[in-house]
């Protein structure tokens, strides 16, 4: 049954009873607002459906009436154990509780009339046995009788109660009492006035026992006009087979708009374990106002201070404390427009005046517009932001948690004409705890979020970094929702001879922990990469830490990484890369092409004793090498279409013009879920470069103390022709030292090597594997003294171990001309 088919039944007291009416063949024809809660059905639902569908239980036929047709018979279904009088148990149904009834009114002539067993419309003219003037009479069975009475009195949400001709009260049942305002004396009924609060319950009744015509469906308050209905009342004769009066029966509910009301509340009761559940703070706002209107206003907002907004822990204050620098957060407006007098959201909220503050209290408070105006110390500005036109109640809460202030929520009434009652401030007032603890959560997970990221970014390199070997450019996305910042990092590391070494890795898990163990991982890496240990073996190293953490993990699970190392070297423009359990990097050339890089990956971290392969690819110089993580390629957990799509983009941003932050950029915003991804997204590209033929050279020399000579001699000639006639004699210093100790300690044959960029390389290798050191030499000792003068006159310097020897290498800065 549509609302407008409820609305155009004729009115009766049934509105507010749990009633069902059946027609001739047992089909649901009417359903009262009550039987929907009861029965957790809409009437729309049920409409037309035979009742033992909507009951799951068989009613009895309806039987001969007195009449020449079928009567209308009632029964009562008890909810709860079955007892005398009722048909069946049927408490499985939604709503059910031990005690209530419904009642179910079947015949072919069954309207929402209180008067069961009668055919109120006869048509003389289509039935020629009926009264021209019907009476009302009862079934000829007594047990019926007795049946129905006891029915009636045994509800317990239907009130009943009979009167004498006096007008006395003679029986009614505890539904009745239930029904009595609190206070109230022992002849509260007879004092309720009707809506216009022109007549008296007292009055009613005297009317019906003098005229014999119902009363059905008045809707009775307490106190003065205006004031909220009390109850929704029937009231009927009582008269004996022979029509003799012998008193007035009253049917007391509770009023349709009450049941409505009830209905909202219970609605919204259901729908506030919705807020909070996206721990962002501006939505939780939204989804209270989107909560209050209509359900308790017209008009609702929501009012944070800056502290809140900006993740801020909020200063501590007592309920109702007025918060600095509120701001609007959230509106809501029945009609969906927001009046444009009224603070919008976004805009500052006006400073109430000082002495308004002394009338803050802990809980809801509830004015009316004389009240409100007042608050607002009668400043028409002030009120015009503050008050909406034709306001005439209003509810205010503050958002409050554990001795935090997060805000404040307003709502007002303007069309609804009813002020706010006792149910209402209860249901803001939970309303408003549930989202303070909400909001108090999202705080302390938007903290720590923030601690993390801090935390990951001060860890991680600069973005954009440039040297001989290549210019490169980081970007590091964290996920969102309920994750915290993982354990993503890159790096670009500056290595001997102008090479720079690569890294990309991936820690398991989420959080602080997550940081703090990449944290580990990434200085491990720069300690072992400053050795110069070759790619696979910098991974195995790194393996063996991941390891011993696991060790002394609580949780040796949560506790592993992916990574990749690689090494590019400018001058043999040959790129030396393993991977452990990580994606392979991709290479876009010059001409726009990009490809993957054939890797073997081998285990990630902490799986222990197996090696990992070396992989090496060729490099023109101007090509992009590509490092990410995994984040970066899965669209939606499909890690080919997410690779495909990666070779696509990097060929679409293609250009040796475009800057790596801006070919970083659009690759991150193909991603289908850049604005929200689900797991952290990192980012390293390189562009590489070369050390042209000219800017090196290269000599071999024998085991010969006379080879010093010759290496003096030709490292003064090509430092003349490079114009470093300044480095001159540093280098020709160094280079005498290497050679001397090579030819000395090492054995031959002995290789230098000059590079000439933005520093100036010399490079001393042999056949040795002995491990050069730095020691201070004394007084007495002729010897020693090498390497701490290679130190005072490089910028830095080292050695590295190949396949074969070593090669100890030493940097100058070359002078800016």
């Amino acid at each position: 049954m549509s609302p407008s088919e409820r609305d155009r039944a004729p009115s009766s007291g049934l509105e507010g009873l749990a009633a069902l009416l059946l027609d001739a063949r047992g089909r649901v024809t009417w359903c009262s607002l009550a039987a929907e809660v009861l029965l957790g059905r809409t009437a729309r639902e049920i409409d037309g459906r035979p009742v033992e569908e909507v009951l799951g239980v068989s009613l009895p036929e309806t039987g001969p009436g007195p009449g020449p047709g079928p009567a209308v018979t009632v029964h009562r279904v008890r909810l709860g154990p079955a007892e005398a009088g009722a048909v069946a148990d049927i408490a499985h149904l939604p709503g059910a509780a031990d005690g209530a009834s419904l009642l179910v009114v079947r015949g072919p002539t069954a309207t929402r009339d209180l008067a069961p067993g009668r055919d109120p419309d006869p048509d003389p003219d289509l039935d020629p046995h009926a009264d021209p003037h019907p009476h009302p009479h009862t079934n000829a069975d007594p047990d019926a009788d007795r049946a129905l009475a006891r029915s009636l009195f045994g509800q317990g949400r239907l009130g009943v109660a009979e009167f004498d001709r006096e007008l006395r009260m003679t029986r009614s049942n505890a539904a009745l009492d239930a029904h009595r305002p609190a206070g109230a004396g022992a002849d509260w009924l007879y004092g309720l006035t009707d809506a216009d609060g022109d007549r008296t319950v007292r009055e009613i009744l005297r009317q019906v026992a003098t005229t014999g015509t119902p009363v059905v469906g008045a809707d009775f308050r307490s106190g003065k006009t205006g004031a909220e209905p009390v109850l929704s009342l029937a009231c009927f004769p009582l008269d004996d087979e022979d029509g003799t009066r012998r008193g007035v029966v009253v049917v007391t509910t509770e009023p349709a708009a009450r049941l409505r009301a009830q209905h909202r509340l219970t609605d919204a009761y259901r729908r506030a374990f919705e807020i909070g559940e996206s721990l962002d703070v501006v939505r939780a706002a939204r989804d209270l106002v989107d909560l209050l209107v209509p359900a308790l206003g017209d008009l609702a907002c929501v009012d944070f201070p800056d502290d809140v907004l900006q993740g801020r822990d909020p200063g501590p204050g007592f309920p109702g404390h007025e918060a600095s620098n509120p701001r609007r957060v959230a509106v809501k407006s029945a009609d969906g427009v927001w009046p444009e007098a009224l603070v919008q959201q976004g805009e500052p909220v006006p400073e109430a005046p000082p002495e308004s503050a002394d009338t803050a209290v802990a809980g809801v408070i509830a004015a009316d517009a004389r009240t409100a105006r007042a608050m607002l110390g009668d400043d028409p500005a002030i009120t015009a932001r503050m008050m909406p036109e034709g306001m005439h109640s209003a509810l205010g809460c503050p958002l409050y948690h554990r001795s935090r202030l997060f805000g404040y929520v307003l709502v007002w009434r303007t069309t609804t004409p009813e002020p706010f009652g006792d149910p209402e401030i209860r249901l803001l007032q939970d309303l408003c705890d549930r989202t303070a603890m909400a909001l108090d959560n999202a705080h302390r997970y938007t903290r720590e979020h923030r601690t993390a990221l801090v935390l990951q970014r001060s860890l991680l390199p600069p973005a954009v970094t440039e040297s001989q070997a290549a210019e490169t450019s980081g970007i590091y996305l964290p996920a969102s929702g309920t994750l915290s910042v993982g354990g993503d990092w890159f790096d670009a590391l500056p290595l001997s001879s102008m090479r720079i070494g690569l890294v990309v890795g991936d820690v398991i898990g989420h959080g602080l922990q997550a940081t703090a163990t990449m944290a580990r991982l990434r200085t491990a890496v720069q300690t072992l990469a400053d050795l110069d240990l070759p790619p696979d073996e910098l991974l195995i190293h790194l393996d063996d830490l991941v390891q011993r953490m696991q060790a002394e993990a609580e949780q040796p699970d949560a506790v592993g990484a992916s990574c990749l190392f690689a090494v590019y070297d400018p001058v043999t423009r040959v790129c030396r890369m393993a991977s452990a359990g990580h994606p392979a990097p991709a290479v876009l050339r010059p001409d726009g092409g990009a490809d993957f890089v054939p890797v073997v990956p081998g285990p990630p971290l902490g799986v222990g004793d197996n090696p990992f392969d070396i992989s090496e690819v060729t490099v023109e110089p101007g090509s992009v090498l590509a490092l990410y993580t995994d984040g970066l390629v899965d669209y939606d957990h499909d890690i080919t279409r997410g690779s495909e799509e990666l070779l696509r983009n990097l060929g679409r941003f293609h250009g040796a013009d475009r800057s790596l932050e801006a070919m970083g950029r659009d690759l991150m915003a193909c991603h289908p879920h850049q604005q929200r991804p689900a797991d952290d997204v990192t980012l390293l590209l390189a562009r590489t470069r070369a050390v042209s033929d000219e800017d090196t050279a290269h000599w071999e020399y024998p085991v010969d103390p006379a080879a010093v000579h010759d290496a003096r001699h030709d490292v003064k000639a090509r430092l003349a022709a490079w114009g470093l006639d300044e480095l001159m004699f540093s280098t020709e210093l160094i280079v005498s030292e290497l050679v001397t100790n090579a030819i000395r300690y090492a054995g031959g044959p002995v290789g230098l090597r000059l590079i000439r960029g933005r520093a100036l390389v010399c490079e001393v290798s042999d056949p040795s594997n002995t491990q050069p050191r730095l020691r201070r030499a004394l007084i007495t000792d002729e010897g020693g003294r090498g390497l701490f003068l290679i130190a005072q006159l490089a910028s830095r310097w080292g050695c590295r171990y190949g396949e074969r020897g070593k090669t100890i290498w030493a940097e100058q800065a070359v002078p800016p001309h």
